[in-house]
């Protein structure tokens, strides 16, 4: 991995594990609901694997990991999900460290920012707005923004078009291969962080322009144009 500098006029950033740290706030929703439909609690380590693209993907998994459903069980859960996520959504949702210095400072760089989920809007904007995230973002983009979620680029392309910035021009930020390969498709550079969600897959293994531990490394590896 290169350390070259990216010429950009705007970036996107994931939200779960990449802005935010969401994990307790799931992992409590998804206990909820597995304890009002009779299926043993899961730990919190085994949910945080499950978490990438969106709600269904992880009540699914939380489900089915080692134990049958059918469709209709699945659709059931992810109604009980999502009255339980309501409930305690930010609830124990923490900002991650450097996130606010980066946005400061990249907004100092008069660069556009989006965020780019793949969580529904009706849990997103909501979260945004609680954790006082929201007005640091000219576009939001989530999960059923569109038909399709990241890792399909269509995603990435509407929020540059909401922002008015060529694709080019953008830079990814993300945590997982989600992001990773939905910023290829879309032909942006994309950085990850190492303290995210990445779906069990070592972050280290996901082919990208570099790795962050914090959220500031980013600003090295940007010129404003």
């Amino acid at each position: 991995m290169s350390a070259a500098r990216f010429a950009v006029r705007a970036v996107l950033f994931d939200l779960d594990g990449t802005l935010l740290d969401t994990i307790e706030d799931l992992a409590e929703a998804s206990n909820r609901m597995l304890d009002e439909l009779g299926r043993p609690r899961r730990p919190l380590a085994q949910i945080h694997s499950f978490v990438g693209k969106g709600i269904p993907n992880l009540v699914r998994r939380c489900m089915t990991e080692d134990a049958q459903a059918s469709d209709a069980e699945v659709e059931r859960a992810i109604a009980s999900f999502r009255r339980h996520y309501m409930l305690v959504n930010g609830q124990s949702t923490r900002i991650y460290p450097g996130i606010l210095d980066t946005l400061d400072a990249m907004r100092a760089m008069d660069l556009q920012l989006a965020c780019v989920t793949n969580k529904a809007e009706a849990f997103t904007l909501p979260l945004l707005e609680r954790t006082g995230l929201m007005p640091y973002f000219g576009a939001v983009v989530s999960g059923d923004t569109l038909p399709v979620k990241k890792p399909d680029p269509a995603v990435l392309h509407h929020a540059c078009d909401l922002l008015g910035v060529a694709s080019h021009h953008a830079l990814m930020i993300g945590d997982s291969a989600n992001d990773a390969l939905a910023a290829r498709a879309a032909g942006m550079p994309v950085l990850l962080v190492t303290y995210g969600y990445s779906e069990g897959m070592p972050v280290d293994t996901i082919e990208c322009d570099g790795l962050l531990s914090n959220a500031t490394g980013a600003l090295g590896r940007i010129e404003a144009v």
